[in-house]
């Protein structure tokens, strides 16, 4: 991408409040740099005119492309490899229909995971922020067994569900994807910079919005969208009935991804948003391997067929059948053995003393019978 590109995206990605249908079709059209100068130049249709009037005379590309390029940041566009494109076909659904509901004009991004990669195999863990040591604990212990599964944890940076899935992810040395709700530049939650940070260090920071803008409640549930999409299954392990994890499990079911949420004390508040989306159709979750089993491969946690275990299960063949040359009752020679197993006489020796050694035939007399000492199959 050429530095001009680059610049144009930088412009537009400010330029009006995400998502802006208007502002990506004319792009679609005309390519990033001359959507930029139309906008500029106010040579746009009324509808988009409206959406850009407030910021169009404001031009902080150089500033924003200094400080991510200080920042070791880049900013992924649809002309980038690492632009999600297959998670991102998922806002041709259902979701279109929603107001908000269309992929990021651009993303400003901070870490070395892949965001395209990390999407392929994601869960988001989210929830309330006024969490109980109950829901922490669980999703510390979900978040560290996705880790050991190689599913990257998405989630929203926040105080609660989402820093203790952050924190858990990262003491396992798994991959975690904070979205935030504003700028790179801007932590927030202040009391969370640390954390961001090291995510920053070995996961990923990504958001939508430039740098110097500040979170705001509209700009966090226009993000929850993202959470939603950049993952195969949106869990909730703590929520009331109205909060912004249960926004995330609708834009989750809108973008066409499993939701899945963890049962809690049915006396707890913090855990009837949950009980209220297992009520409606949500995959119950009690531990990693569930979530493995919604976004993994098909089969990954398929357990072994159960099969009895019987003394016999160690044999080679021909221990099996000199084993199975042994009368069922009384004691037979090794000549006699030898014929019912049709081997060689000096073959027989070798296996009978390994049964002997199992525990599974004795001599007795020069001969040779089954030990019936403990139960033997027939």
């Amino acid at each position: 991408m050429t530095e001009v590109t680059t610049r144009a995206w930088a412009y537009l990605s400010r330029v009006v409040e995400p998502p802006c249908v208007e502002l990506a079709a004319m792009v679609g059209r005309v390519g990033p740099v001359e959507a930029a100068e139309r906008v500029r130049r106010g040579q746009v249709d009324d509808d988009l005119a409206r959406r850009t009037e407030a910021r169009r005379e404001i031009d902080r590309t150089t500033e924003d492309l200094e400080l991510l390029a200080r920042r070791g940041g880049r900013l992924i566009t649809p002309d980038e490899d690492e632009w999600p494109t297959l998670a991102f076909a998922a806002f041709g659904g259902a979701a279109a229909a929603k107001p908000q509901g269309r992929p990021p004009l651009a993303l400003w991004a901070l870490g070395p995971a892949r965001l395209d990669e990390t999407a392929q195999r994601a869960a988001a863990l989210v929830g309330t922020r006024a969490a109980t040591t109950y829901g922490e604990q669980v999703t510390a212990d979900l978040a560290g067994g996705l880790a050991e599964h190689d599913v990257a944890v998405i989630s929203g940076g926040a105080y609660g569900i989402d820093g203790a899935a952050h924190r858990a992810t990262l003491a396992a040395d798994g991959v975690t994807v904070a979205v935030l709700a504003g700028g790179l530049d801007i932590p927030y939650p202040a009391g969370h910079s640390a954390l961001l940070h090291r995510i920053a260090a070995d996961g990923l920071l990504v958001t939508e919005y430039p740098p110097g803008v500040r979170p705001a409640r509209h700009r966090f549930l226009t993000r929850n969208r993202l959470v939603a999409v950049f993952a195969g299954a949106a869990v909730v392990v703590e929520a009331g009935l109205r909060s912004g994890a249960a926004n995330t499990a609708a834009w989750a079911r809108a973008l066409g991804r499993v939701v899945g949420a963890v049962p809690g004390p049915v006396t707890s508040s913090a855990s009837t948003g949950c009980h209220a989306l297992l009520r409606t159709g949500a995959e119950v979750i009690t531990r990693a391997e569930d979530i493995v089993e919604l976004v993994g491969r098909m089969g990954e946690l398929a357990p072994e067929q159960p099969h009895p275990a019987t003394p016999l299960d160690g044999l080679d063949d021909d221990e099996r059948r000199v084993y199975e040359a042994l009368p069922g009752r009384g004691v037979a020679t090794v000549d006699e053995i030898a014929i019912a197993a049709a081997v060689e006489p000096a073959r027989v020796l070798a296996p009978l003393a390994m049964l002997e050694v199992a525990g599974l035939a004795e001599r007795h007399d020069g001969c040779w019978r089954i030990v019936r000492s403990r139960r033997q199959p027939a």
